[in-house]
């Protein structure tokens, strides 16, 4: 059996009616050093924003941090990027203590699972060897690969183009569900053994079609685990069954939605257009964090980061919710950013 870091599934989750007016700042105060504290959200859902956090040397980049933030059992903190150094683990200080995955230097995806007291990430890959682009890997922490997967001969793809992965999870009995969102939309499900069993969903906007499914989760908030899909360009949320039938719309009106992380009954969504939105169990939205109000830098690539104010987000496309709640969101621009949201207990 897969047992499952509920804080690290990759999806995202939505609102209905996200355009409700949250500030998303509050007061100031000053942090330990007794400089301005930087805080987004509200109430419970307050944060202090370290922008400075996982900085790397001078003269060096992200390289677009086009992909996912993640969590090993140690509290390491692991963010994919578009550059050769692949997937940087840091420690919980923000230290980046070496790199894992450098023959892969485009995860999209990663999802932490443990099995048999042994920790894996699930991943998606663009940019591998020439041979390699688009592949789903199944590594360990130390970014040792110990299953790959291509186009599956059965889906019946004309071309090589047409399978462009963008979300790896398992499911509770091994299973594994990956999305064709940069192609199809389709969802294909594999057996614990990389065997293909089937797709499901098609591309389009009508209820039980997707439209880019960007992120995946399994959501375990319910009476059955279920499969959360990012339906992207259709700005919502959706849940199938682990049979791949449509259950229903959680919410819409979300701004591009791209990966989610849970905590307990809440999760955690990133917004391409520049927001973090906090839903509650029943995915009605509870704060806003990192809102951008100017709609100019919304997914726009060619920003520099420095251009972009430390309490906001431009493109949000990774995040991770921990233990103790702090939040860690990768900015998707020209040469990235992670920002951690530590917390505040007010």
């Amino acid at each position: 059996m897969t047992k499952f870091n509920r804080r690290a599934f990759m999806s995202v989750a939505g609102i209905a009616g996200a355009e409700t007016a949250f500030s998303p700042l509050v007061p100031a105060r000053t942090n330990r050093s007794g400089a301005p504290a930087i805080l987004t959200g509200n109430g419970e859902w307050t944060y202090e924003a370290a922008p400075d956090w996982g900085s790397l040397p001078s003269g060096t980049n992200f390289g677009g941090t086009h992909g996912a933030v993640a969590q090993d059992n140690a509290g390491h903190i692991y963010v994919s990027t578009q550059s050769s150094t692949g997937v940087l683990v840091y420690n919980s200080g923000g230290s980046l203590i070496r790199t894992i995955a450098n023959a892969y230097p485009e995860v999209h995806s990663m999802v932490h699972a443990e099995e048999h007291g042994e920790e894996f990430f699930y991943a998606t890959v663009q940019k591998g060897t020439p041979a390699e682009n688009w592949l789903f890997i199944k590594m360990k922490t130390d970014g040792t690969v110990v299953m790959k997967i291509t186009a599956p001969r059965e889906a019946g793809f004309k071309t090589p183009n047409e399978w462009r992965l963008t979300a790896a999870v398992p499911a509770p009995d091994g299973s594994i569900f990956i999305a064709n969102g940069y192609g199809d939309s389709r969802i294909f499900r594999f057996d614990r053994d990389g065997n293909y069993r089937g797709s499901f969903a098609e591309k389009g906007n009508r209820e039980g079609q997707l439209d880019c499914s960007h992120g995946l989760a399994v959501d375990v908030r319910y009476r059955q685990p279920l499969l959360m899909v990012c339906d992207r360009e259709n700005r919502r949320l959706c849940h199938f069954d682990l049979d791949g039938k449509y259950v229903g719309t959680v919410t819409q009106h979300l701004r591009r939605p791209c990966q989610v992380s849970f905590s307990g009954d809440y999760a955690v969504v990133s917004e391409l257009e520049g927001r973090v939105t906090v839903l509650d169990r029943n995915n009605v939205p509870i704060a806003f964090l990192g809102d951008n109000p100017q709609a100019t830098q919304w997914a726009n690539y060619e920003l520099d980061p420095h251009d972009i104010k430390a309490d906001l987000f431009s493109a949000a496309h990774g995040c991770f919710i921990d233990s103790d709640r702090n939040i860690f969101v990768s900015d998707w621009n020209r040469t990235g950013r992670v920002t951690k949201l530590a917390r505040r207990r007010i």
